[in-house]
């Protein structure tokens, strides 16, 4: 297995692993979303895992972020966007090997920090997390409020600002 950085050579099979990890898109989607990995930019790497016989068996997407990344206290802030290995080549230290290839092209870029996020009830990653020596800094749990759409000209109510302790 070698880790490469990834190239449009490999946007195919790497577009069907990101569907398989969000499976909420299609690979044409996911493909289309492959852009900014691919433009040779300074903010935004992927890195692949590659069999011996050209099969991409996973992906580690980065980013580097410059606005807030929860806790965290410099700028900017390696941040991995997304991880995924095939099952068949999991437990084989490919996951990790990606990540190392990932902190090397943060420390290149100047950055001291290295964070990542995962859903709150997927264990999995907590444990993955873990286990290549990230430290849980804080969970969080965000709200979304819709809002319906104003008739005609939208009034603003008159009140005074009120700070909030939530």
């Amino acid at each position: 297995m070698r880790i490469v950085l990834a190239d449009e050579d490999h946007a195919g099979p790497w577009a069907q692993l990101r569907a398989a990890l969000w499976p909420d898109q299609t690979a044409g989607a996911h493909r289309a979303e492959l852009a900014p990995f691919l433009s040779g930019g300074s903010d935004a790497a992927a890195f692949l895992a590659v069999t011996d016989t050209g099969e991409v068996a996973g992906f580690a997407e980065a980013a580097l972020r410059r606005d807030y990344v929860n806790g965290c206290e410099t700028s900017p802030v390696l941040f991995l966007e997304g991880i995924y290995v095939r099952p068949e080549d999991r437990k084989a230290g490919v996951g990790r090997a990606l990540c190392d290839a990932v902190a090397a092209w943060g420390r290149a870029a100047g950055c001291s920090e290295f964070a990542s996020d995962a859903l709150i009830d997927n264990a999995d990653s907590h444990a993955f997390h873990a286990a290549l020596g990230f430290a849980e800094t804080e969970r969080v749990v965000y709200f979304r409020k819709a809002l319906a759409a104003a008739g005609g000209r939208a009034l603003l109510p008159q009140v005074q600002p009120t700070r909030s302790r939530t």
